[in-house]
């Protein structure tokens, strides 16, 4: 499948899919560890498949390229994404250039908080089929997926 996400910036008109953890761990040692790449595999259910297909050590910066390879719903997905903003140990934004999406912009926030490090995840997003897809299917896909999410970083980092 493939995107054709334009603009690739929020507005007002994007469905919206948020979730917040607080993790017993400092800014910047949190910071890193959703700042490497390949731990997006560690924390990503196994009925997606997913696999980064990117080779070698994956520089993040602004512009840095992200393969993806998984299985939606049982279709296999490629899946590209552009990390447009960086900015350690605050926030880093990636973009979906291809993939399931009409359109994904999704915001990763850190900030320190009563002794460790609030996570917040803010995706903007546009689905084939609108809002009754988005209902039916997409929404509770994220649920499910942010879920599993929350509980292998709860025990990589601690409980939260």
């Amino acid at each position: 499948m493939k995107s054709k996400a334009k603009p690739r910036t929020p507005n007002d008109t994007d469905l919206i899919f948020s979730t917040s953890q607080w993790l017993p761990a400092p800014l910047e040692e949190t910071f890193a560890f959703f700042g490497e790449a390949r731990n997006l595999e560690r924390i990503t259910p196994p009925f997606l498949r997913f696999r980064i297909m990117t080779p070698g050590a994956i520089e993040m910066r602004p512009g840095a390229l992200i393969d993806y390879q998984l299985r939606v719903r049982g279709v296999p997905v490629r899946w590209q994404t552009e990390i447009t903003d960086w900015n350690p140990p605050n926030s880093f934004t990636d973009v979906q250039l291809r993939g399931p999406y009409r359109k994904w912009v999704h915001q990763h926030t850190f900030c320190s908080e009563n002794g460790g490090t609030r996570v917040e995840d803010t995706i903007h997003y546009l689905v084939p089929g609108g809002t009754l897809i988005d209902r039916l299917i997409i929404r509770p896909d994220l649920r499910r997926i942010f879920g599993y999410r929350r509980i292998k970083i709860e025990e990589l980092f601690g409980d939260s």
